[in-house]
């Protein structure tokens, strides 16, 4: 054997040197890995050798303020197929098509689809899976599931919303309060090989996180009272739509938001217009979607309209707060008022209204009278206290999509703007921006903010979140809010809202028939606002109907529907009646 040149030596050291110092610098990193990056890359080994089959958590209830539930989880199964551990594809196909009703070519291709885990179906019932369960089938697994059910189908459903087929809340309650209902996930784990079989039986099991109760200030007794009293009143005077919001006007909590036409939560999909529906198939995907959210749309807080005389009652409060009226301070009414060159009729004209006191005035509903008030108050002020009652920002409802009043700029209001806003025209508002005006008006000044919300729960009932709402400034005086309260209780006592009445209980309230744009279209808004004890309300309503055939005044359309509403929710919530029900002498 010959011996190594020097130079062999050489090479050989050198390499031996590269080899000792890799193994140093390799060992070294092994050791730091080891050492501070165990707890990063644990995990992501562990994820290589596992696969996770998630377990859907259990969305949180939506209830009333009694309790009742009115959005639910039930129990489901979901099938899904492990590719690489199916045996026959052909007749597992068969299998699972035949059971669950779906077109065998399509589950074919999902099996055969080269994909770790492929979902056949969700939302299956217990039932059916079981008879998948007994046949036994490699590669086919069957994993809990939750549904979403609404018992009461239509009650609310433009304000609770529902959720899309991966339980996710798309619209009202449902995607507000998304991050407390939904839950977070759990894990079905098991041991792989690198084809994805499993090497073991075990299975580890991550329990998934059940989503919070939602507590509401919804009833559902009264929610049904509003939803049978707008439905009959849309069908009976052949209407395009109409709603109801029934509210405390001391916090803002809403005990019933009641839109018609409605939908069924449990098939949102399907279009409630019988002629669209018809046509469905004939509309692009796009118009569809438009129908869809058309059907969906909130128009208690989506949609603005003129308030018309409804309107008066915040041209009232103004005028009392800034001194320039009285209750009992007198107007003539001519049947018009001529304002800027121009002639703006009293809703009576021809005829007149004569020489009347404010109070009068309100309950008579007369335009001249506001006109004046508002001229009185000169167009900045008045402009300043719509900003004060809160219309050119949203109230801060705790559902999405809410719009805001459409207002003149103060600088373009001019003596005409001016007159015409002061009854409640050349503006638009929401109805519940109106609402929200209104309890201001009647209960001291305050302003509050609409809401929903109360609380969340677990299924135990503890409370795990409490929802606090905003209250605003005050923007009229306690005085000037008694003021009103009288007054308006003698619009239903003695003036236009008397069908509103209701034997043995003090209501106070306002009518209003507003008309639509273009003018002349011959197109109304017949809507009345009401609230009761007139004293101390405690409950407030508005009903709104659009459109309505034939007789359009307020008075005359919505004042019976609000009385039916209040001659049922007023003894349901307890509120007791008066020796003497009437205008207070105070």
């Amino acid at each position: 054997m010959d011996k190594l040149t020097y130079r062999g030596r050489k090479r050989l050291l050198l390499a031996l040197v590269i080899f000792s110092a890799c193994l140093i610098v390799l060992v070294v990193r092994v050791g730091y890995l080891m050492l501070t990056k165990a707890d990063d890359y644990q995990p992501q080994a562990y994820e290589q050798q596992t696969r996770d089959r998630l377990i859907t958590p259990k969305r949180g209830s939506i209830l009333d303020r009694n309790g009742v539930g009115i959005a639910l989880t039930e129990s489901v199964s979901s099938i899904s197929v492990i590719h690489a551990q199916i045996e026959n594809a052909e007749e597992t196909a068969k299998a699972l098509s035949e059971i669950l009703e779906l077109e065998y070519e399509d589950v074919l291709e999902d099996i055969e689809e080269n994909v770790a885990l492929k979902r056949i179906k969700t939302k299956v019932d217990n039932e059916t899976a079981a008879k998948i369960r007994e046949l036994g089938l490699p590669g086919v697994m069957i994993d809990e599931d939750v549904e979403r059910t609404y018992p009461y189908s239509t009650l609310a459903a433009n304000v609770i919303g529902f959720v899309g087929k991966d339980n996710q809340g798309i619209i009202g309650l449902e995607s507000k309060y998304e991050e407390y209902l939904k839950g977070e996930a759990g894990k079905i784990l098991v041991q792989t090989d690198s084809k994805g079989l499993r090497v073991s039986d075990a299975e580890e099991r991550v329990e998934p996180m059940d989503g919070e109760n939602l507590v509401t200030s919804i009833d559902v007794v009264i929610q049904q009272f509003a939803e049978q009293e707008i439905q009959a009143a849309v069908e009976a005077k052949d209407v395009k739509s109409g709603l109801i919001i029934v509210m405390n006007p001391q916090n803002g909590e809403i005990y019933a938001m009641a839109n018609y036409p409605t939908f069924d939560l449990n098939d949102p999909f399907t279009i409630n217009d019988e002629e669209l529906a018809v046509m469905w198939d004939t509309f692009t995907a796009e118009e569809q979607n438009d129908y869809l959210n058309q059907m969906w749309r909130n128009k208690a807080i989506n949609d603005t309209y003129e308030p018309g005389s409804t309107f008066k009652i915040v041209t009232a409060s103004a005028g009392l707060e800034e001194g320039v009226i009285t209750p009992d301070s007198t107007f003539t009414c001519t049947g018009s008022l001529t304002v800027g060159g121009r002639q703006i009729k009293c809703w009576r004209y021809p005829r007149t209204h004569g020489t009347q006191t404010f109070a009068e005035g309100v309950r008579n509903s007369c335009n001249p009278v506001f006109m004046q008030v508002a001229e009185r108050i000169g167009a900045e002020t008045f402009y300043d206290y719509m900003v004060k009652f809160g219309f050119n920002e949203k109230t801060g409802i705790d559902l999405n999509g809410e719009a805001v009043g459409i207002l003149h700029d103060k600088e373009d209001i001019g003596p005409v703007e001016l007159a015409t806003m002061s009854f409640g025209q050349t503006f638009q508002i929401t109805p519940i921006q109106l609402l929200r005006a209104a309890a201001a008006v009647v209960n001291g000044g305050r302003l509050i903010t609409p809401h929903f919300a109360i609380r969340t729960e677990d299924d135990n009932g503890f409370i795990l979140n409490t929802f606090e709402w905003p209250e605003g400034d005050t923007v009229i005086s306690e005085e000037t809010s008694a003021q009103m309260r009288e007054i308006l209780e003698s619009v239903v006592a003695e003036g236009t809202g008397n069908k509103a009445q209701v034997e043995g209980y003090r209501i106070g309230g306002k009518t209003a028939t507003s008309q639509k744009l273009p003018r002349g279209s011959g197109k109304y808004i017949a809507s009345f606002m009401s609230f009761a004890p007139a004293d101390n309300p405690t409950v407030m309503a508005l009903v709104l109907i659009d459109e309505p055939q034939g007789n359009y005044y307020g008075g005359s359309v919505a004042g019976p529907v609000m009385n039916d509403l209040l001659s049922n929710i007023l003894p349901y919530l307890n509120i007791p009646k008066t020796e003497t029900a009437g205008v207070s002498e105070n």
